[in-house]
């Protein structure tokens, strides 16, 4: 039995959550770099102090994932998961800006990111639960355009908060700007309607009518439930070892050498995955494997071979956006606007100027997003994405010589163009290689290759930057956009099965058909 195509405004009912999450995320993004400076945090603590998005994302979206998959209730399978998170990330999102102390935006950062996901992963999850493989690039490819507009008015409200409504855009130090909390205030309530838009106008499957369809997903049978004994437990108990001793040994080097305390986040996240191989091995001996702690793990080692290789460019692609997040601010701030103190008038307005710049690159990327179905049938997914990535990581690189505040303009459109492909192309490659059973927990330990990133670069950027780019945000900059030339580099390695080399056979793109979007 086939599932049958949806509408257009079906789509877009199902999709306009992600307008909400991507306000919750852009506030975030533009401007908790910001607040921390305003709380009184050095420029090279903030990486560290940003390691909460990454590390929530890693333990959270794979439990969400994992019991999702398993939920069924009155209001659905995903949709509970939507409601729950909005709710959270509302509360976070009035609390954040109010923080009079360091610690406590620190902590609603954690608190934030937390509550995002929770609605994130099930919102990717639902475009494999709902439509049929042929809309599935049109479904990811409508949530890049709702994640670009959502994300362009959070970046530029407190802009135009400033501009245009005379609100305060600066404040004594200790105290975040009253144009940054109006923001976060705003944005909570449109967050919320937004999500509750698409939990009260969108249906999902019954759990009869998912088995029923399950014939049609036929490329994601190769990962079975019975794969939960995908390795013995010797093998777990190895690879525990391994990772548990790599981590011990980056610890002692760091201990040694009196290097940077942030590389201990490197070498703490590799003892834990040790510990985590190791207790499973003993949990597979003795036969006590019907826990989600297991079936996650058990997951993990079974990745098709597809998401092993969409895994590597995700790493390099969400690096170099993550250094964009954290390093545009002082690096703009400085170097356009040259200043540093966080209480100054040009810095804020320099501030202000990064929130109109990424409201650049979310509306280009909502703009692009409109044509991703199209191209991608033209071009072929790989190749198109590759093109992005690069576009993108030349973007990056010429905040190096376009130092006027209007120049900085350009450099965010090849990010937009990256921006939208990265929040669809990857997505609509990889789905048709996963077990509609397990969409939920796959989507979540496909998030491992967005925050593992993220934690590298918020562990390790703050020295490497020290001790090698003379601690200049500009350079960091430059360093991101390599990152992103490499992740268009490796999609070349990323081949779909029955296929070669960086095209595909026209009409294998991913688009609609039918008149649907696309």
């Amino acid at each position: 039995m086939r599932k049958p195509d949806l509408s257009f405004w079906q789509i877009w009912n199902m999709s306009f959550g992600f307008f909400g999450i991507q306000i919750g995320f852009a506030l975030q993004g533009a401007n908790v770099s910001r607040i921390f400076q305003s709380l009184g945090a050095s420029v090279d603590s903030l990486p560290i102090l940003w390691i909460a998005g990454p590390v929530t994302g890693l333990l959270v979206q794979p439990l969400v994932g994992h019991f999702s998959d398993r939920t069924w209730t009155w209001l659905g399978r995903r949709r509970p998961y939507f409601l729950a998170g909005a709710v959270l990330t509302v509360a976070a999102l009035i609390v954040m800006p109010l923080a009079p102390y360091l610690w406590v935006a620190a902590l609603s950062l954690w608190v934030l990111d937390a509550s995002i996901n929770i609605s994130m992963e099930p919102f990717r999850a639902v475009v494999g639960d709902l439509l049929p493989a042929r809309q599935r690039t049109a479904g990811f490819a409508l949530q890049s355009v709702f994640i670009g507009a959502g994300a362009l008015l959070a970046s530029m409200a407190p802009w135009v908060l400033s501009n245009v409504f005379g609100v305060s855009n600066t404040a004594p130090p200790g105290v975040v700007p009253d144009a940054v909390r109006l923001s976060f205030f705003i944005g909570a309530a449109a967050l919320f309607a937004a999500i509750g838009w698409t939990v009260l106008t969108t249906r999902e499957y019954s759990p009869e009518q998912m088995a029923a369809f399950d014939g049609e997903e036929g490329a994601g049978g190769a990962v079975q439930a019975a794969d939960i004994l995908a390795w013995p437990p010797a093998r777990y108990a190895r690879a525990g070892l391994v990772f548990a001793a790599a981590g011990v040994l980056v610890n002692a080097l760091v201990y040694g050498l009196d290097a940077d305390k942030q590389f201990y986040v490197l070498g703490g996240a590799l003892v834990f995955l040790g510990i985590a191989f190791f207790v499973n091995s003993h949990l597979v001996r003795a036969g006590r494997t019907a826990n989600f702690f297991s079936a996650i793990l058990a997951d993990l080692v079974a990745m098709p071979k597809m998401m092993r290789r969409l895994a590597v460019v995700q790493f390099f692609s969400w690096a170099g956006f993550f250094v964009m997040w954290i390093y545009t601010t002082p690096a703009v701030t400085a170097h356009a606007f040259g200043a540093a103190d966080p209480a100054s008038d040009a810095y804020n307005a320099g501030a202000n100027w990064v929130g109109v710049m990424f409201a650049v690159y979310n509306g280009v990327a909502a703009v692009y997003g409109l044509f991703l179905p199209r191209l991608a049938r033209l071009f072929g997914r790989r190749l198109l994405h590759a093109l992005n990535l690069a576009a993108g990581g030349l973007g990056l690189a010429s905040v190096a010589v376009l130092t006027g505040p209007w120049l900085l303009l350009l450099s965010m459109v090849g990010v937009g163009m990256a921006w939208a492909s990265v929040l669809s192309l990857p997505y609509a490659l990889l789905i048709d290689a996963l077990p509609p059973k397990k969409l939920g927990v796959y989507m979540g330990i496909f998030n491992f290759f967005i925050t593992l990133p993220q934690i590298m670069v918020s562990g390790t950027m703050g020295p490497v930057a020290r001790a090698f780019l003379g601690n200049d945000p500009v350079k960091v900059m430059v360093l991101g956009g390599s990152f992103l030339v490499l992740a268009a580099l490796a999609v070349a390695w990323v081949r779909p099965p029955g296929r070669a080399g960086m095209t595909e056979t026209p009409g294998h793109g991913g688009g609609t058909q039918g008149g649907q979007i696309g």
